[in-house]
């Protein structure tokens, strides 16, 4: 005797889970242009490594005699896999079984992933695409009873932000608690297109008098800018090549180091383009992306929260070291600090802080936004909330201030109460606030008297030129070092070495709880 017929039962079984909704359900999410749930962990993870955890579950009927007659698999699979080699928890909504929405068996599985994730600490991935929630009105009948809502494995969730890196992929419609599991990551992604948010869909959102379409509500037009995800992408297989980068850039887990991989750049690289990439008239924009492509290894640059606007946040590499990105671009706002760049720099602060990358920052702050419309929304709370962020983070820093510093935006997107490695380029520019928005208010009694006011602003103007060369500030040891630009990459690379070694040989978590 052996146990063969259960063992082929257990295949049945397995088989029966693999058809997820069946034939017409699969096709209808082909035909809406997506990939069902084990399409899309065939293409994220390498090549036979998933490892599947509680396919048996589902709702089962049985005939008189106790045979298995049909079975519907939980619309949640999850198990552990690897990419590029290294295992993560990976859980996925199964859209074609009831549209993504809960059952009994999808809330024990999706607690088991943020546990699983958790415990192992492990990467988790989140392939989210439904409402992950409750259900619908309907099912209330059917179990004839109500209940007082919980977020099913949320104290998992919340405390996965501190633990283990989190991505999550939105890949269809998402709302309720799927748009909450969406959101709860250290980096979220939106396919466009295919894939919307929202709190509530279309038919709850008519209830209050508006009638709109999935994309019109949330789709990535709706949501590209105003920080409710981090990345929009072009596909399905664009969100998976985000999953694979992002990963790469950091650790298993906050009690480990972030990877540091075999540089193929030189470290002594000096690009000429930086020799000429900041204008000499101060009003002049500049395009900051190709300054930080010339300076970190090659095509390691990966921004991380396209919504930022004037602030640039990328994770990247100094000679093969994994680190953190800050950014001004003046292109935008006028490179001041606004709501959305205030939040992208928190995002980035918070990251860096619980998975212990250094951080690089490329300052040109003239400050907060100002006007009506900057004080209508809050600005300047965001903006003290980043500054706390940066101020919070305790991992190794440097500086490259290469124009403007100005304000308490300035004055707050690097902790300069505490050591960091700071240079200046000869095009920096400092103070209280920038000289020509106050030369007319400082000097306004004598210009009002002058014969020629606008001779004596130009020589008031002269004069301060002269005050307010980076020189005059380094001969006080204002600023430790003026550089060349193009020494930027050799001192940055030389620097990353020292900032690793003093990183904690048992890291951990952050004194502080990592929030969404």
């Amino acid at each position: 005797m052996t146990w063969q017929p259960e063992l082929d039962e257990l295949r049945r079984r397995e088989q029966l889970a693999g058809q997820m909704g069946g034939p017409e359900k699969i096709a209808r999410q082909h035909d809406a242009g997506r990939m069902t749930i084990r399409e899309r962990l065939a293409e994220l993870l390498d090549e036979g490594s998933f490892d599947e955890v509680g396919a048996l579950a589902g709702v089962a009927a049985y005939d008189g005699d106790g045979e298995l007659v049909r079975f519907t698999p939980a619309n949640f699979v999850t198990g552990t896999g690897r990419i590029d080699g290294r295992k993560v928890v990976v859980g996925g909504d199964d859209f074609t079984v009831r549209g993504g929405a809960a059952d009994a068996a999808i809330a024990g599985k999706q607690v088991y992933a943020e546990q699983l994730a958790n415990q192992l600490r492990l990467p988790l991935v989140r392939l989210v695409e439904g409402t992950g929630g409750g259900g619908s009105v309907k099912m209330l009948e059917q179990a004839g009873y109500t209940y007082v809502p919980a977020n099913p494995g949320w104290d998992y969730v919340v405390d996965n932000m501190s633990t283990v890196p989190v991505v999550a992929a939105g890949l269809g419609p998402v709302a309720g608690l799927g748009a909450a599991r969406l959101v709860a990551a250290h980096l979220s992604i939106l396919v466009s297109g295919t894939a919307q948010l929202f709190v509530a869909g279309p038919p709850v959102v008519r209830a209050i008098g508006e009638d709109l379409d999935k994309e019109q509500l949330g789709g990535a037009a709706v949501h590209a800018r105003n920080g409710a995800v981090d990345l929009i992408a072009d596909s399905e297989q664009h969100a998976f090549w985000l999953i694979r980068r992002f990963l790469s850039y950091l650790p298993q887990s906050a009690y480990r180091l972030p990877p540091v991989q075999p540089a193929d750049d030189q470290a002594g690289r000096a690009d000429e383009m930086l020799l000429t990439a900041i204008p000499r008239d101060r009003r002049q924009p500049y395009r900051i992306r190709p300054i930080l492509r010339a300076i970190f290894d090659a095509g390691s640059v990966f921004e991380v929260q396209r919504y930022g606007g004037s602030i640039v946040t990328a994770l990247a590499r100094l000679d093969g070291y994994p680190v953190g990105v800050l950014a001004g671009d003046p292109f935008l706002a006028g490179g001041c600090l606004t709501v959305e760049g205030a939040e992208a720099a928190t995002r980035l602060a918070d990251l860096c802080s619980t998975f212990h990358l250094p951080i690089v920052t490329f300052t040109d702050q003239p400050g907060l936004l100002i006007g009506s419309r900057a004080e209508q929304r809050g600005t300047i709370r965001h903006g003290v909330r980043a500054i706390s962020a940066v101020y919070q983070a305790t991992v190794p820093g440097a500086e490259i201030i290469i124009r403007r510093v100005f304000g308490v935006g300035g004055a707050g997107l690097t902790n300069r109460h505490r050591l960091i490695r700071r240079w200046a380029w000869p095009s920096a520019d400092w103070g209280s606030l920038p000289m020509e928005g106050g030369i007319e208010a400082a000097y306004r009694a004598e210009l009002e008297t002058a014969d020629d006011p606008a001779a004596m602003l130009a020589q008031i103007r002269e004069r301060l030129d002269a005050v307010r060369s980076p020189f005059r500030t380094a001969e006080r040891f204002g600023v430790e070092d003026i550089i060349d630009p193009r020494r930027t990459r050799p001192l940055l690379c030389d620097w990353v070495h020292d900032a690793y070694a003093t990183l904690p040989v048992q890291p951990g978590k952050p004194a502080f709880g990592t929030r969404p």
